[in-house]
């Protein structure tokens, strides 16, 4: 009777051992996601910085969060959709105190970030110092982990950039004072350097998995509407920051490509998020919303002043419009193109979709 009952014991023992090591392999087993970018992708970086460049405080969050978290729009953002599709917790911002788990991954943007370094200089945190505390990161996970266990995640983990719209605005709006000697082209490339030179570093780091979005139709956003009916008298898009994303766009293509057949194990998918966001502002009722050009939040023409959001200026409605301040989509357009990033076709996102990229070997 003994030895049954020290057979059964041992029988649980074994058991449970071997359903705590199988959790243990379905938790490393998911892809980890770094982020990288401005705006658009920043969970709160920017709460923790002596900075301007901030959103928190309400409406931003509202909608989904009930308070401000720092993200630029009602709810969540697109990295916040990627993450759940990909079955991860919300990614933290890489400044908050609270992080102590980064195997998930962990969220570098900056609110205002650009490419190059000057811009917003002192406001943001630039590519350049969010690849600086990727470094740290990956020091942290090599003393955590072992280096390669790390090396194993580093090669699996998905790394998201969305930058250079800020470069641009910059380059457009301050042209003649900060940047008078720069052809569109030449800025162009350098912008595009500065991103290729971050890329790089990452893939000698272990990256090998990346996720790109091209720039947005940003000159038809209603910051830049606003600002064109302001400072040209014009009543449409800013045409000079849609040329440079155009120029940018088509320079990202051909880097991308590049790099492929450079580096090895790279490989990447690119949404083409201006194409996506031009048929949005253009076709608001197609894809659900009542107002493509108009703004949520703020005030001024097109409700585009970026300072002008609060909770007496937010329409009652955000899932009506495409953007919710001057410049940011709604959580409802946020989901959208997350979900193009995701699992969308080939005519949108290429050469492979998010989904197909993170089953690559």
């Amino acid at each position: 009777m003994e030895s049954e009952r020290f057979s059964n014991f041992s029988f649980f023992l074994v058991l449970f051992a071997s359903l705590l090591v199988a959790a243990s392999c379905r938790s490393h087993s998911r892809n980890a996601l770094f982020i990288f970018g401005g705006s658009w992708n920043d969970v709160g970086n920017n709460n923790y910085m002596e900075t301007a460049i901030k959103a928190n405080f309400l409406p931003y969050g509202k909608t989904f969060f009930k308070n401000a978290t720092g993200r630029a729009s009602n709810g969540r953002l697109v990295p916040d959709f990627i993450a759940g599709f990909a079955k991860l917790p919300l990614i933290p911002p890489y400044l908050s105190p609270d992080n102590n788990e980064f195997i998930n991954g962990l969220n570098f943007a900056s609110a205002g970030a650009g490419a190059l370094t000057e811009t917003n200089v002192g406001m943001t945190i630039g590519l350049k110092t969010q690849l600086s505390f990727f470094k740290f990161t990956k020091n942290h996970l090599n003393v955590k982990l072992g280096e390669a266990k790390t090396k194993t995640l580093l090669s699996r983990a998905l790394y998201m950039f969305n930058i250079g719209s800020n470069d641009y605005i910059t380059f457009a709006t301050h042209k003649t004072t900060e940047h008078p000697s720069y052809t569109r082209e030449e800025y162009v490339k350098t912008v595009i350097g500065n991103l290729t030179d971050a890329i790089q570093e990452i893939h000698n780091m272990g990256g090998r998995k990346f996720g790109f979005s091209n720039l947005g139709d940003v000159g038809c956003s209603p910051f830049l509407r606003a600002l064109n009916n302001a400072k040209n008298n014009g009543s449409g898009c800013m045409d000079e920051v849609t040329i440079l994303a155009e120029l940018h766009n088509k320079a990202l293509t051909k880097a991308l490509r590049k790099l492929q057949r450079n580096l090895e194990g790279f490989k990447y998918s690119n949404f083409d998020l201006y194409a996506a966001s031009r048929e949005r502002i253009n076709h608001p009722a197609r894809y659900g919303f009542k107002e493509g050009k108009v703004a949520c939040c703020g005030t001024g023409p097109y409700k585009g002043n970026l300072t002008g959001c609060s909770p007496k200026t937010a329409c009652e409605n955000a899932n009506d419009y495409l953007f919710f301040d001057g410049v940011h989509p709604t959580e409802k357009a946020n989901y959208q193109y997350a979900k193009l990033m995701w699992s969308g076709r080939a005519d949108i996102v290429k050469p492979y979709n998010l989904k197909t990229l993170l089953k690559k070997i």
